[in-house]
């Protein structure tokens, strides 16, 4: 795949775990010397509390390629919930980016010219949940962000399929009337 890449956006939910384990990605992929690239510099250098953006790792010292910088959607206020973001969470994404790339949905030859920009959804009752399953955590999140990065890079869903099914979809949160009408 020669052709650029400005900017793709893809998003997934993945729920049905155990208590406080749903993940919901949105990701922005894109080249580096592109819009995606100023925006993931940007970010990187706009820190502000309780938004820390922190690029996705291994392990410490161990950063994934295509470099993909994580930012909450959760405002942060205590360690407990960051040591879960920054921690089972944070190795979860970075494991769904090279699922990504092994399955092809990222060329590994534009592995180091793509950088993907992830809005990250952890429950805030992870934070006090004594029996928090990390093994489902971490799987949901790599499951999800995987997902996502792959509806970004082919476009998913199509313009075609929204037209077609817009009618019978009904978003999970929209608020019914009390008679459950829509």
């Amino acid at each position: 795949m020669s052709d650029r890449i400005v900017m793709r956006t893809g998003e997934s939910l993945v729920a049905g775990g155990p208590p406080f384990t749903a993940a919901e990605p949105e990701v922005v992929i894109g080249e580096l010397d592109g819009p995606v690239g100023t925006a993931l510099a940007t970010l990187t250098g706009d820190q502000s509390a309780g938004h820390s953006k922190v690029f996705a790792i291994l392990n410490t010292d161990v950063q994934v390629r295509p470099v993909t910088l994580m930012v909450s959607k959760v405002t942060v206020k205590s360690s407990a919930y960051t040591n879960i973001l920054m921690g089972t969470v944070q190795a979860a994404i970075a494991n769904g980016v090279l699922d990504a790339v092994r399955a092809g949905d990222i060329p590994k030859e534009k592995a180091n010219d793509l950088g993907i920009i992830c809005s990250v959804w952890l429950n805030p009752g992870a934070a006090t949940e004594k029996n928090l399953d990390h093994k489902a955590l971490f799987e949901i999140h790599r499951k999800a962000t995987t997902q996502a990065i792959h509806k970004a890079m082919n476009n998913e869903p199509s313009i075609d399929w929204l037209l077609e099914h817009q009618e019978e979809i009904t978003h999970k949160y929209y608020q019914r009337g009390l008679d459950g009408e829509l």
